[in-house]
């Protein structure tokens, strides 16, 4: 990968972010839906004169996809997914649908009807409420009861999908692979994870990817992705089910980065010299994720 020397520009909405403490030069921005948003993010591309541009977070990436034209007017290069991609990923139910279409294989059965004996007949108890737009593990609501369903507000019943519980809590995985836009990928990394009650990953181990391969390939063969993209199984004693793919670099980037896999480099590379990147020798071992004071000194930084 690059050793190229680069400077990194880093943003938040939030003043007294940690953002400048891990970044060259740090610039507050607006919410994401801000009516200035997107003349902000130019007049900032243009300022620093942006080569490579990541969206961190999945608001800022639905954003950019909307308005990818005017990001590379500047002359930057964005790393986005294909739109079509982004787009089916922007709700679970339009994902699923796709999904069943072509490749049923991994999907999890999924559901509208919010009738309690039809989903306690589909699914099983207890079974999941998912928001069909979300990211990470919030806003899921684990349904026990007919009580517990009735509880809900019909308007938010409207934005929600039930699928049934498949597999266990520490079953599960996440893949990023570098991907290719002709339905194969390049390099890959696989960890199981647990999950922090916000639904992020707390603890992961790295494990063999070789045996989500077949998976990664069938759902890149079905859905084209382009550059870095993660795909989140759980096994069942059906097989591998895909609980999602986030068409965007990992938010377990760093532990990936710590192990050998530095998909952010990948990505500078292929958008800068046009290059996939090759299998990297991936180190085996764990992460943990922790609270860490990071202080600002008035005249310094210090860690």
């Amino acid at each position: 990968m690059s050793k190229r020397p680069m400077k990194l520009i880093g943003t938040s909405i939030y003043t007294d972010s940690v953002a400048p403490g891990f970044c060259d030069v740090f610039e507050a921005v607006p919410r994401t839906d801000a009516s200035d948003y997107i003349d902000q993010l130019v007049a900032l591309l243009r300022k620093h004169r942006v080569d490579v541009a990541f969206p961190g977070i999945d608001a800022d990436m639905y954003k950019w996809a909307d308005h990818v034209a005017e990001l590379k007017a500047t002359g930057t290069k964005v790393v986005l997914n294909s739109r079509a991609l982004i787009s089916m990923c922007s709700d679970k139910w339009a994902f699923y649908e796709r999904q069943r279409e072509l490749m049923p294989t991994y999907a999890i059965p999924s559901y509208l009807d919010m009738d309690f004996d039809a989903l306690k007949a589909n699914c099983g108890l207890p079974f999941l409420l998912k928001p069909r737009r979300g990211f990470g593990s919030k806003g899921i609501v684990v349904v026990e009861t007919a009580e517990q369903l009735a509880k809900i507000a019909p308007a938010t019943k409207t934005t929600l999908m039930a699928q049934p519980i498949v597999g266990r809590d520490d079953d599960e995985f996440t893949v990023s692979a570098f991907c290719d836009g002709q339905g194969g990928y390049s390099a890959s990394m696989a960890l199981q994870r647990r999950l922090s009650k916000d639904g992020f990953t707390e603890k992961a181990e790295v494990v063999d990817q070789a045996e989500f391969s077949e998976a990664v390939r069938d759902l890149c063969k079905a859905f084209s992705p382009i550059g870095p993209t993660n795909f989140q199984f759980r096994k069942t004693d059906a097989g591998l089910k895909l609980l999602e793919i986030n068409p965007r670099i990992s938010s377990s980037t760093s532990i990936r980065a710590a192990f050998g896999y530095n998909e952010a480099l990948m990505a500078v590379d292929m958008a800068i010299e046009q290059r996939l990147p090759v299998q990297p020798d991936i180190k085996r071992g764990r992460a943990v994720r922790y609270t860490e004071d990071f202080i600002f000194h008035d005249n310094s930084v210090h860690l």
